[in-house]
């Protein structure tokens, strides 16, 4: 199973949105709420290229890694299979 984590805001509606839809799906991640855990920004920064949230880090089982920034529930499907 892949490692799902998003970085996102407390205020962000499209951070709940993609956060309700994965719990939905039963798909399990690691929220990372950037407003709110210090060096979160940084993190933020390095891996998505960006401060925009939310930002959904997928690591797939063979390492490989994917960015998905925004809530783009096309590419969640795709990438986390879901159905």
């Amino acid at each position: 199973m892949p490692k799902v984590k998003i970085y996102s805001t407390a205020t962000c509606p499209y951070c709940h949105m993609e956060k309700n839809y994965l719990k939905s799906k039963g798909i399990e991640f690691e929220d990372v709420p950037v407003d709110r855990t210090p060096g979160a920004v940084e993190e933020l920064r390095d891996k998505c290229g960006s401060m925009g949230v939310p930002c959904t880090h997928i690591t797939k089982e063979d390492g490989s890694e994917e960015i998905i920034l925004g809530f783009n529930k096309s590419k969640l499907d795709e990438l986390l299979n879901i159905k």
